[in-house]
C-alpha cells in the first residue's frame, strides 16, 4: 500500500498536478495516521510524523512523488447569523465556554457542527440559525502554531482509524 508521508499546502502547489482526490470531513483532516481511499478507489496510508491539520486544497504527497488533493466534505453544520456585534460576541462566548469548535465565515456569521441542543441555546439567545450541508473548517485555536494550517498542539488527536476517506452523511 502506498504511503502519504507529507503535506504540501494549497498555496505551494498546483491542484492540476493531482493524480486523484480524497474528500474528508474535518475530523479526518486533523490526523497523523489513517487509511484512506482516493476517488480512483485506491487505498493509501496517511503516515505523517506528527498530527497535522490538513486544509481544503492541500496535497498529500505519496512516496511515489504523486500528489492527492484534499477536498473538505460537506458536513451537517449550523450557520448562525446574529443581529449585531454584541449578539455575535455573546453567542461566541457561550459556544467557547462549551469548547465548541467554531468557524467564522467571511460574512461574519458563525458555523458549528450541527447540534440540536446548541441550536436551541443559540436561538434562545436571539440569533438565527440555518442547518445545512457545507464544509467545516473551525478556527485552529489560540495555541495553534502561527503558520497557516500547521499542527495544533491544543487540539486532541483522534487516534488511529481504519476509516475510509469518503464519508456520507
Amino acid at each position: 500500500m502506498q504511503k502519504a508521508t507529507s503535506v504540501v499546502r494549497a498555496h505551494a502547489w498546483s491542484e492540476r498536478d493531482a493524480v486523484a482526490r480524497v474528500i474528508l470531513i474535518f475530523d479526518d483532516r486533523y490526523r497523523r495516521r489513517i487509511r484512506m481511499t482516493d476517488d480512483r478507489g485506491r487505498d493509501f496510508l496517511l503516515d505523517l510524523a506528527e498530527t497535522t491539520r490538513i486544509e481544503d486544497g492541500d496535497g498529500l504527497v505519496l512516496e511515489s512523488g504523486e500528489t492527492i488533493v484534499v477536498r473538505a466534505a460537506a458536513e451537517d453544520v449550523l450557520d448562525i447569523v446574529c443581529h449585531d456585534a454584541a449578539e455575535t460576541a455573546r453567542v461566541a462566548w457561550h459556544l467557547g465556554n462549551r469548547h465548541t469548535p467554531l468557524q467564522v465565515l467571511g460574512s461574519g456569521a458563525l458555523r458549528i457542527a450541527y447540534d440540536h441542543v446548541l441550536a436551541h441555546m443559540i436561538e434562545h439567545l436571539g440569533a438565527h440559525t440555518q442547518r445545512r450541508q457545507a464544509p467545516f473548517a473551525p478556527e485552529p485555536g489560540a495555541y495553534a502554531d502561527t503558520g497557516h494550517g500547521q499542527s495544533d498542539s491544543h487540539l486532541h488527536s483522534h487516534g488511529e482509524s481504519n476509516g475510509h476517506g469518503h464519508h456520507h452523511g
